[in-house]
């Protein structure tokens, strides 16, 4: 199995106490929630953070879990937490266009009893792959192996991806940015959820105001863009030496 080293920045106290608790409630929804979708009504709400952390605080409690990054347009978490490994990584897109197995694409990382199926190149149009028989069967494979599967999709109201892979998931966690996102937003994602038959495990209220500096400056520390630049740009092809 290849091996991964992400880095993954300290949390201030109040926001690892809000995340602890999330970590706290999913343990209660029940044996048979272990693909959890962790998504978000438009970009910039803070759901690969959220899906990111609440991965790393499962693992690190005991329970063996993976994180799928399944956002093909436009994946963040390269970037985010400068991956590093020694081997040529092949993700997500490497399995599902049928150029890599199972056990090419599943890494073990620094974070124990973590583990990541990693996006390794982003793709224009990925819906065709997502619909393949392939991504069942990943996630059939995952929930067997590991005791939670973190899903980071992409937003519900930005393309149709998110609402797909959500039919594979046994439920969802809807981040929502406060101030940000609107009542008639968050409707159109519980509708979508509801189409899809993944039931709503709960809601992340992010970016709340608070009187913190260092709370604030945490957050303030992730880049801003809007939902047109977000799927607007050319994808790039990363290459791994």
């Amino acid at each position: 199995m290849k091996k991964l080293e992400l880095t993954i920045p300290e949390l201030p106290y109040a926001v690892e106490e809000a995340l602890n608790r999330l970590r706290v409630n999913i343990k209660f929804c029940g044996k048979n929630t272990k693909i959890i979708l962790v998504t978000s009504s438009i970009p910039n709400e803070g759901k690969s953070f959220t899906s990111v952390n609440l991965w790393k605080m499962l693992a690190e409690a005991g329970f063996p879990t993976v994180l799928v990054d399944v956002d093909l347009r436009k994946s963040v978490l390269q970037d985010r937490h400068s991956f590093d490994s020694e081997d040529e990584l092949k993700g997500l897109d490497y399995y599902l266009s049928g150029l890599a197995e199972y056990q090419d694409v599943l890494c073990e990382t620094n974070i124990k009893n973590g583990y990541i199926i990693p996006c390794t190149n982003v793709l224009e149009n990925p819906s065709a792959l997502l619909e393949d028989a392939r991504m069942k069967e990943l996630f059939g494979q995952l929930s067997e192996n590991f005791r939670y599967v973190i899903v980071d999709s992409p937003p519900l109201n930005s393309v149709a991806d998110g609402t797909q892979i959500a039919a594979l998931c046994d439920g969802a966690i809807l981040v929502v940015r406060s101030g940000e996102t609107s009542r008639a937003l968050i409707k159109d994602s519980l509708r979508q959820l509801e189409r899809a038959n993944c039931k709503l495990l709960g809601t992340v209220l992010n970016r709340v105001e608070t009187r913190s500096p260092s709370y604030k400056k945490y957050y303030g520390s992730y880049g801003r863009y809007n939902q047109e630049e977000y799927y607007g740009k050319k994808p790039k092809r990363k290459k791994w030496h």
